[in-house]
């Protein structure tokens, strides 16, 4: 029986991922909750720790290597920032360490991007490292969707800039806060084979500018033509999925191959919308990514 090496964690915002990982680089035992960062801020991060440890029978001094907002400002200690362009390579030395705990306890850094526009990302680092080899050394543009998209340019395995999109988020906002939470289906996933979502990526691509009032028209078409709440649903997710393709694109040199980051419904739902545009991404699984980003940063840092 292989003994434990060491334990693999991505802790997000209302998530928590635990990989209990042996000498050969394989998972002896997982654990998934609802304690992310908000949670665990209140109840205490060693307290949630500690408990999955506990669960999976790791030895208390067993290394430790965290990813995601457990690294925030908020979180259980900042980790900060490597500024791009950088090599993904870079971040595993920048780990910042727990301090007084009887572990070697590790957090990687997020990225950030100073100019030409603003931008952070804490967690997708981390996939991006694991994806590197996959993606290989050429220019890339990376789409990994979530609530808060990132649109990542690579080039020779360095990050030279991105963009986020909060194209989740705005989609939950306007389905439950607007006048279109009395159009769409609130339950569910969309339908990413729904030709109402094919339909609202391809208009929004041709014609971005008029976005917001291609979302009016999921509202009338509901009260003139008896427009479906999951076709109106449909059609607000493609309407806003479109809107940040167009986006993505507009800041990469055109015929950049496109790597696609996901996990999923999402997943399927960003390729039917990419091949609206035209675009038939590399595909690489998130929750793959992520693990072997962890993996790489292990083995850089304890010399596993």
């Amino acid at each position: 029986m292989t003994e434990p090496a060491y334990v693999a964690i991505d802790w997000g915002t209302t998530s928590f991922r635990l990989w209990l990982i042996d000498e050969t680089g394989e998972p002896i035992a997982t654990r998934r909750s609802g304690e992310g960062m908000t949670t665990a801020a209140r109840t205490g991060f060693q307290t949630v720790l500690d408990s999955h440890l506990a669960a999976v029978g790791a030895p208390r001094d067993l290394p430790v290597l965290i990813c995601g907002m457990a690294g925030a400002k908020q979180g259980w200690i900042e980790a900060g920032y490597l500024d791009t362009p950088t090599a993904l390579s870079a971040i595993p030395a920048a780990a910042v360490r727990i301090p007084d705990v009887d572990a070697d306890i590790r957090v990687l850094p997020g990225l950030a991007q100073r100019a030409p526009a603003a931008d952070v990302m804490r967690g997708e680092e981390t996939q991006l490292l694991g994806a590197a080899d996959a993606l290989g050394a050429g220019d890339r543009l990376v789409c990994m969707p979530g609530t808060h998209s990132k649109w990542v340019r690579l080039a020779g395995g360095r990050v030279e800039g991105f963009s986020t999109f909060m194209t989740g988020e705005l989609f939950d906002a306007i389905a439950r806060h607007t006048i279109l939470s009395h159009s769409v289906d609130g339950s569910g996933p969309v339908d990413g084979d729904s030709p109402a979502f094919r339909d609202a990526v391809e208009s929004t691509l041709a014609a971005p500018g008029l976005a917001t009032n291609r979302l009016f028209c999921v509202r009338a078409a509901g009260l003139l033509a008896g427009l479906a709440p999951a076709d109106a649903r449909a059609r607000l997710s493609g309407t806003l999925i479109g809107l940040e393709i167009a986006g993505a694109l507009s800041l990469a040199e055109s015929g950049t191959p496109v790597a696609l980051v996901a996990s999923g419904g999402l997943g399927a739902l960003y390729e039917t919308a990419l091949a609206a545009a035209n675009l038939t991404p590399f595909r690489i699984d998130a929750d793959d990514a992520v693990r072997t980003g962890l993996a790489y940063a292990a083995k850089a840092l304890w010399s596993l």
